[in-house]
């Protein structure tokens, strides 16, 4: 016997509106999941991909509640399992095909397909639990057409999802596709009810329907209260725990730079900013000799110390390393200069930690102003140049910024990007400075020095432009090029007679790549003999590689190529050192010969002298300006000087002239 079933169609309402909210719900929590990274993407996958699922069948079987057959019905406990596991597996598939940033039309299709067939899959199977005395037969078209309806309606729903899944959470365009996907969902199930025709063997038409009522509701209200769970669950991790981690410094609980970027993007105040931009000094030499963990022990001692100073109109964030940034409203000069005070203070009182005592100061730069006529960038940026030129004023102390400094950082922008092409447009040269034996009364050598001939800004100090190759490591090409324009020039003033040897100054930059190789194809390419060359490397560089660098000069004065250490004595303790590196000379740094009359220097150089002696290291003292200054170094034993009072730097047509008034003759 055929049985016609009828609908209760406030049943029919609540299924939509479960298949729609659903719908809404997955796909909100899947829209983070190209915004997520690692492990926290899955979560968002399995959740999305769960309720997705859990939806669909839920919505399948409210639908069953909403149709009654007038006959006894039970159910498949096993099959039916089987369609709720149907749903959400095919779920989790379409999500994860389209879980990119970027997905083209083919995986959209795809992800469309399966999520189709898995309501498609779902919907027969849960029919197909239905036990009852008699069997189910379906029309063919109308078949045709639910599947038809489950896959293209799929389709159109992730297309839209996907397309405007960076729109706000509540954005119209989403509801529009998870009413879509309700179609998809409703619309398949109902098609697909009404394709099918019921044959039952005895005349049960009698029946109310209670058992499978019940047994459907108690299996739908769980459900449903395990979606709610889920959906909530994931509402207070995206909240709390997930905000916490995506707005909070995971090792000292400040806020981090995410969370100063909300505060810009939010505030609408119009009184005045001030910004605090601190930087630890010495912290990296602590972070490299005793290692990652101390390290981070210490910056998270330093949070916490900044924390003692957050107020409800001043907040501390940690935006990297070992840098940390205070925000104050209603800021005035008088105010952050006194915050600063308090801060550095505090910054370097001995931290006591794992057995170390260690000690560290910090370097704070200052910007006020108002959003109304900064933005952001402009607070940042120029906090940022003043906590720079704190650290280039000795560190330790707070630098308020003004609009001279923002000059110099224009400059500096400016010198950088035309650093780039200086050397591809010829805008290098090269002049030489003599030094002088005054114990045989000769020319000892030539210093090569680089200038910088700007076609708009003129000549640019060197003391200007390479600390900026420095930074940006273009002093390598650069000082290739230096080396290669010396040696030639060393070759030339050979042929011509003047055969004296050319040194040219090397950045620790230098030792980060095959130093020798490049010396020695220098040579070869130019015909130069090693000895005619000299290498100038500063003491600082003991501060690096030690070991890299001292193996390095040894395969370079092996090539026959002699080395010295320029600027001793600034500062550096290299003393302890100097029996390791293998040099030729210690220069002097000018610092010694300007401060000739003081009889406390006259000893350290005189020391120097003597240290180097037993050393067989030569000494040249720079900076000699006059008679003075040669007589008083001659007498504590400085035989080898340059300086003004020899000759200033000169081009190469100049120092050719200069020779000659020297009458020089090579006394080879």
């Amino acid at each position: 016997m055929n049985l016609e079933g009828s609908y209760n169609y406030y049943i029919v309402a609540v299924s939509a509106v479960i298949a729609i909210l659903a719908s809404y719900s997955a796909l909100s929590m899947t829209s983070k999941i190209s915004r997520a990274n690692g492990k926290t993407q899955y979560y968002w996958l399995l959740a999305g991909a769960f309720v997705m699922g859990s939806g669909v069948w839920s919505m399948h079987f409210v639908g069953m509640l909403a149709f009654d057959l007038h006959a006894s019905v039970k159910y498949d406990f096993g099959l039916t399992l089987l369609s709720l596991g149907a749903s959400v597996i095919s779920s989790f598939i379409a999500f994860y095909i389209t879980m990119p940033k970027n997905v083209n039309w083919i995986k959209i299709g795809t992800g469309g397909l399966i999520m189709g067939s898995g309501i498609i899959t779902m919907h027969y199977t849960g029919m197909e639990a239905m036990m009852m005395d008699g069997n189910i037969t379906y029309d063919k078209q109308l078949l045709l057409i639910s599947v038809m309806i489950a896959i293209v309606a799929s389709y159109a729903a992730l297309f839209l999802f996907l397309r405007f899944r960076n729109q706000s959470s509540y954005s119209l365009l989403k509801w529009l596709s998870a009413a879509l996907m309700g179609v998809a969902i409703c619309g398949m199930h109902y098609t697909g009810m009404s394709a099918a025709n019921f044959h039952v063997h005895v005349n049960d038409s009698g029946h109310d329907g209670s058992e499978l009522s019940f047994f459907l509701l108690i299996g739908v209200c769980v459900m449903i209260f395990i979606i709610l769970f889920v959906s909530w669950g994931a509402m207070y991790v995206d909240r709390n725990v997930l905000e916490r981690l995506a707005y909070q410094d995971s090792v000292t609980g400040l806020p981090n730079r995410n969370e100063m970027n909300r505060f810009f993007d939010t505030y609408n105040g119009n009184e005045s900013l001030g910004v605090l931009f601190i930087d630890l000094d010495q912290f990296k030499a602590i972070n490299d000799t005793l290692g990652h963990h101390i390290g981070d022990l210490l910056v998270q001692e330093v949070g916490r110390r900044l924390k003692q100073f957050v107020r409800i109109d001043q907040q501390a964030y940690r935006i990297g390393g070992d840098e940390f940034l205070f925000i104050v409203k209603q800021c005035d000069l008088n105010r952050a200069k006194q915050m600063a005070d308090s801060l550095l203070r505090s910054i370097k009182q001995v931290y006591r930690i794992d057995g170390n005592e260690l000690y560290i100061t910090g370097s704070i730069g200052i910007s006020i102003g108002t959003l109304q006529e900064n933005d952001r960038s402009s607070l940042l940026r120029t906090a940022d140049t003043a906590m720079y030129k704190a650290k280039g004023m000795g560190k330790n102390q707070y630098c308020i910024y003004t609009d001279e400094m923002g000059v110099k950082e224009v400059r500096k922008m400016e010198l950088e990007k035309d650093l780039q092409q200086a050397l591809v447009n010829k805008q290098f040269f090269i002049v030489y400075q003599p030094k002088w034996n005054v114990k045989s009364n000769s020319l000892y050598g030539f210093e090569a020095l680089i200038r910088w001939q700007h076609p708009r800004l003129g000549t640019v100090s060197p003391m200007e432009f390479i600390p900026i190759a420095e930074e940006t490591g273009f002093i390598i090409p650069m000082t290739r090029w230096a080396l290669e324009e010396a040696c030639s020039q060393c070759k030339r003033w050979i042929n011509k007679g003047i055969k004296q040897p050319i040194s040219v100054n090397l950045s620790a930059r230098l030792f980060q790549i095959d130093l020798s190789e490049l010396i020695q194809s220098t040579l070869d390419k130019i015909g130069l003999d090693p000895t005619m060359l000299e290498l100038e490397i500063t003491e600082s560089m003991v501060l690096n590689d030690i070991n890299n660098v001292i193996q390095q000069l040894h395969q370079i004065r092996e090539l026959g190529v002699k080395v010295s250490m320029d600027d001793f004595g600034t500062g550096y303790s290299s003393i302890g050192l100097l029996d390791r590196i293998p040099i030729d000379a210690l220069k002097l740094d000018r610092l010694f010969t300007l401060d000739l009359e003081n009889p406390s220097k006259r000893a350290i150089i005189n020391a120097i002298v003597l240290m180097a002696e037993n050393l067989q290291l030569d000494v040249i003292a720079e900076g000699v300006e006059n008679e003075e200054h040669k007589g008083c170094l001659k007498e504590l034993g400085c035989i080898i000087m340059q300086g003004y009072y020899y000759g200033k730097p000169m081009n190469e047509e100049d120092v050719e002239k200069w020779v000659q008034s020297l009458k020089y003759t090579d006394n080879s």
